[in-house]
């Protein structure tokens, strides 16, 4: 399945699976985006599938963002993978 992103009132809608396939083209938009925004709020309510490779993209965007004093959330019921990678290391 094909990523899909819609921005919305400041907001980027995901739908599908961000995986090895597709994590990459995912990177390599929102480090434009991040470059144009102060602030990128990416909710995650419609991706169905996250492995370690996608997981590791939203942590290179953090990292991007923070180094770039930018403000970068991410929203929704998605995949917990996400969740847990986020708070495990907030916590630690």
């Amino acid at each position: 399945m094909a990523l899909q992103i819609l921005e919305c009132d400041g907001t980027f809608y995901i739908t599908g699976k961000i995986n090895a396939t597709t994590s990459n083209s995912f990177t390599t938009h929102f480090t434009h985006v991040l470059r144009k925004h102060e602030e990128v709020t990416i909710n995650i309510d419609n991706v169905k599938e996250i492995d370690r490779t996608g997981v590791e993209a939203f942590k290179r965007l953090q990292t991007t963002a923070t180094e770039n004093q930018k403000e970068f959330s991410i929203t929704g019921y998605g995949c917990k993978d996400i969740y847990y990678e986020f708070t495990y290391h907030k916590a630690a």
